[in-house]
Parts: structure tokens; sequence; C-alpha cells
């Protein structure tokens, strides 16, 4: 039942179907009338130009959110060890207890007002990062639409206006 042709992870039957010479076989697209390689080539080049400023931006965007996190905690420590230090000084009773509770809820006003900055931090980063990516969808389409368009118009007899 499972023999030696039978394995589908046999070296020496990798090794024929991954034969350079076959392989190259498979990718010549000469052979195919009206098909422009160089087109194609340009095409995924700026799909890469594309993707690499896309990445380009998340990154700077993600390095402007952890630098705004850093600073953020490290607000938050310094506001905590002068709470700490307000406190411990503070005499025991009920306006101890009034100063904590308002200490309590400006720390957190504070963390919902920090994380909310995070949070469009990381929106802004993926939107820029969103935007390259969508403007390249965008641009492929009219590409291509505008090639099927001429290639439409190549089958009729007619010119695509090129």
């Amino acid at each position: 039942m499972f023999g030696a042709g039978a394995n589908p992870f046999d070296p020496a039957r990798l090794a024929e179907l991954m034969n350079p010479a076959e392989l190259s076989k498979l990718f010549d697209l000469s052979a195919l009338k009206g098909f422009d390689q160089s087109s194609l080539y340009e095409a995924q080049k700026r799909n890469m130009e594309a993707l690499v400023a896309a990445q380009k931006a998340a990154a700077s965007g993600y390095q402007d959110l952890f630098e705004k996190q850093v600073a953020v905690f490290q607000e938050t420590m310094k506001a905590a060890q002068s709470q700490i230090a307000a406190l411990s000084r503070a005499e025991p009773g009920p306006e101890a207890a009034k100063k904590q509770a308002e200490l309590t809820a400006k720390a957190f006003e504070t963390a919902v007002s920090n994380a909310q900055a995070l949070a469009e931090a990381a929106q802004r980063a993926n939107a820029e990062a969103y935007s390259h990516i969508s403007a390249r969808i965008e641009e492929s389409l009219a590409e291509l639409t505008g090639k099927a368009g001429g290639k439409a118009g190549g089958r009729t007899g007619g010119k695509s206006g090129r």
C-alpha cells in the first residue's frame, strides 16, 4: 500500500520535479501571444514597492506607538511615586480617604486618556500602511481593466488606442 513509488516525499522523485530546466519551461511565458512580460514584471515591481512603502509606514507608526507607550509608562510611574509620597505624608482619616479617592479617579482618567491616545496612534499607523496597499490595488485593477479592454479590442481586429 505504501510502496516506494507511492511515497510523495521520495527525494529522487522530488529532484526530478524540481529540475531547473523543467521548471524554467513552466515559467516561460514567451509562447503566449500578446503577453507582455515586461509589463508583468513592472507591475510586480510596483506591487513590491507598495508593500515596502506600507511596511515602512507601519514600522514608523509602530515606532511612534512604542515611544508613546514608553512615555506613558514613565509618566505613570512618576505620578504613582508622587501619589504614594503624598499619601504617606497624609494623616489617616476622612481627608486622606477623600484625597486617595481623588488620586485614584485622576489616575483612572489618565489611564483611559492614555489608552485612547495609544489606540489612535495604532489606528493611524494601520491606516497609513493600508493606504499604500489600497492605492496599489486600485492601480492594479485599473491596469488589468485597461489590458482586458485592449485585449478585447485586439480580438475583434480593432486597436486598443495605445
